[in-house]
């Protein structure tokens, strides 16, 4: 076998790895280990029989640093900012989550207030204001000592221009604390506004030493196995080294859903779709995220657990609508789903694991999506009548019969997902009528039909890896890193050669990192006086201005081409591209319908064809209402749709004109 590509994706419920190499793809599906998560890493490889002599390279998505946000579980740390400036983490911005309501909380800062330290000196916009004094320093780092942490930030004012006193700040820590993590705000996110800077390289000193130690010991087990040592996926789209993933902890809070993403965009492509909407259902939460020609798109306005990371990343959203998403009543006696997860262990009551709560894919089983003992991830086995006697249970509070506690959290799952969808389609200024639906995950292929006749959309597409799309969007991913600079300056006084200068600066540093990579240059602008920025492509300065109001104008519906336009960051993404394989398939196996079963559709049961995957090929057609099993996945067709599958093996479905 000639060399081959692995990537695997960890999510919440189940690990996927997806193997491409000599024209052929190899899948394999096991049930995450959250206590460890490498376990699971390598419980896919053993699962997949790939020969480890074979494997030219290992690509790797996981949760571990979005689930240290979230579960506040990241490395103990300390804070070392300028003087008077101890409260930044705490004031934040003056926003409420909840304007009117007097009694709701934020999240708490990373950093408490008893382990943030100051050291006397002051950088102003145009440079030095007040030395640093040696003496505070040496206080800072001897508080630093004392306080038994496992990690620092260090965010003084105005170090994103001037960062010579952060850099001697960090000298001293780092020569007299050399075990410990030190990241500072000039190396992280050199862009101005205090805040999000200070928040950005906290989360990356709380996230580095957990995520340290996992890719360690990942890496490990990797070389003990003999396969190479994993490139890690970061939130922006592109895989990294091991020791490049700890030195930029932050960048792979979103590390999962963005190969989800990747692997959208490139499937998409390949069967002419470049404008969609992708919907990633797992075990745990829906991601959905949009793609424009072709391209995942990226924003450096996520928010995480409550805290701002300003890094590019892909521009997904989240919910909490799994597969393992727990119904149940509120106060109110009404019928809730999430965002509690039933995750892999327990799971849902189907699982047979102990749990007894039902969760959405107990729901899909008792209408007949899903087949009475079906087996998942090879290990666990789908058993109905568990699902129905947990949903007999919440029927009961609720007042509702089996069937309809059912088909309810099948619609409340529904609207909770449709919700997420108008977010990265309506709110960005897309009609999502003009883009196809992209389902992938374990349930995405579930729901999608609902999803898209809700939006008015009348494409659906489910890849033939849909399953482990994620993992397919690892193997292919190309090595990547972005780069960002400072520069404030109103866009009419902007000097061309040091503009030009600073991109040539970033290019200089990219060929240290990476051998040989493409390009591309981009730039933040704003409307003089604004307090937010849009980001476009900055590769013609001629076009720059024109790029930006037609930008703003697509995203909040007006321009003010009267108005002076400000640059105030330029960014470059460097990349090297990997081979990326075509994805064809195959003729049709004979008859494709392995059964028919009873399903539910808008509380009628209807006798359907189930359809296998594996012997649909090329031309395969399906009429709805069907439901078609893929090795990972089921789809189900809805009545009024139909398609079939097209030459790269995804099964394209179109809603009939009504």
């Amino acid at each position: 076998m000639s060399a081959i590509r692995l990537g695997i994706d960890v999510g919440g419920t189940f690990t996927d790895l997806v193997s491409l190499g000599d024209g052929t793809l190899i899948t394999a599906k096991v049930p995450s280990t959250p206590r460890d998560q490498s376990e699971g890493v390598m419980n896919a490889i053993r699962t997949s029989e790939v020969e480890a002599t074979s494997v030219a390279a290992l690509a790797h998505g996981m949760t571990v640093a979005t689930n240290a946000l979230l579960e506040r579980r990241g490395a103990k740390m300390a804070l070392v900012t300028t003087e008077g400036f101890r409260d930044v983490l705490e004031i934040a911005r003056q926003n409420r989550p909840s304007l009117y309501d007097l009694s709701i909380d934020r999240p708490p800062p990373l950093i408490p207030r008893g382990l943030r330290f100051t050291v006397r000196e002051r950088m102003g916009p145009d440079g030095e204001i007040e030395a640093l004094d040696e003496e505070s320093l040496k206080e800072a780092v001897a508080a630093v000592k004392e306080a038994g942490v496992e990690a620092v930030a260090v965010c003084l004012l105005f170090a994103f221009a001037h960062p010579e006193h952060e850099r001697r700040v960090g000298e001293a820590l780092r020569e007299a604390l050399p075990q410990m993590h030190v990241s500072l705000s000039s190396e992280v996110l050199p862009e101005f506004r205090e805040y999000e800077r200070f928040s950005t390289t906290a989360a990356d000193a709380y996230l580095a030493p957990k995520l340290a130690a996992y890719l360690k010991n990942l890496a490990g087990k990797a070389e003990a196995a003999g396969v190479p040592a994993p490139l890690i996926m970061q939130s922006s789209g592109g895989v990294v080294r091991v020791e490049d993933a700890i030195a930029d902890a932050a960048g792979c809070v979103l590390s999962g859903p963005a190969g989800g993403v990747v692997g959208a965009a490139y499937v998409g492509s390949l069967g002419g779709y470049e404008n969609l909407l992708t919907f990633d259902m797992g075990g745990t939460s829906t991601d959905v995220a949009p793609i424009i020609e072709g391209e995942a798109q990226t924003t450096t306005e996520t928010v995480v657990a409550g805290v701002p990371i300003k890094l590019p990343m892909v521009d997904v959203h989240t919910v909490s609508a799994g597969g393992g998403s727990v119904a149940w009543a509120d106060a109110g006696g009404a019928l809730r789903v999430g965002p509690h997860s039933a995750g892999a262990e327990p799971g849902p009551a189907a699982y047979d694991k102990g749990g007894e709560e039902p969760a959405v894919t107990d729901a899909n089983l008792f209408l007949g999506y899903l087949n009475d003992g079906a087996q998942l991830g090879g290990e666990v086995v789908l058993r109905r009548d568990l699902s129905e006697k947990a949903l007999d249970s919440l029927g009961e509070n609720l007042g509702l019969s089996t069937e309809e506690a059912a088909l309810g959290i099948v619609r409340v799952a529904n609207a909770e997902m449709v919700r997420a969808l108008r977010v990265i389609s309506v709110e960005r200024g897309l009609d999502p009528r003009e883009f196809a639906l992209l389902a992938f995950g374990g349930a995405g292929g579930l729901h999608a039909c609902s999803l898209a006749e809700e939006l008015g959309m009348r494409i659906v597409l489910v890849p033939r890896a849909g399953g482990v799309l994620s993992a397919l969007g690892l193997s292919i991913s190309d090595l990547r890193r972005d780069y960002v600079r400072p520069y404030l300056s109103a866009l009419e006084e902007m000097d061309a050669r040091e503009f030009e200068k600073r991109y040539e600066d970033m290019e200089a540093a990219a060929a240290d990192d990476l051998e040989s990579p493409d390009h591309t240059r981009r730039a933040d602008l704003r409307y003089a006086g604004q307090s937010f920025e849009l980001t476009v492509e900055a590769d013609d300065l001629e076009k720059l201005e024109e790029r930006f109001h037609a930008t703003h104008e697509q995203r909040y519906g007006y321009r003010m081409e009267d108005e002076a336009v400000e640059l105030v960051s330029l960014r470059l993404v460097a990349t090297v591209p990997v081979e990326k394989p075509d994805l064809d398939e195959t003729e049709a196996a004979g008859d494709a319908e392995a059964e028919r079963r009873e399903a539910n559709f808008d509380g009628e049961w209807k006798e359907v064809p189930v359809l296998d995957r594996e012997r649909m090929g090329r031309g395969s057609e399906v009429v709805g209402p069907a439901i078609v099993e893929f090795r990972e996945a089921t789809c189900v067709v809805r009545p009024g749709w139909s398609g079939k599958v097209d030459d790269v093996g995804t099964l394209v479905l179109e809603k009939a004109d009504e």
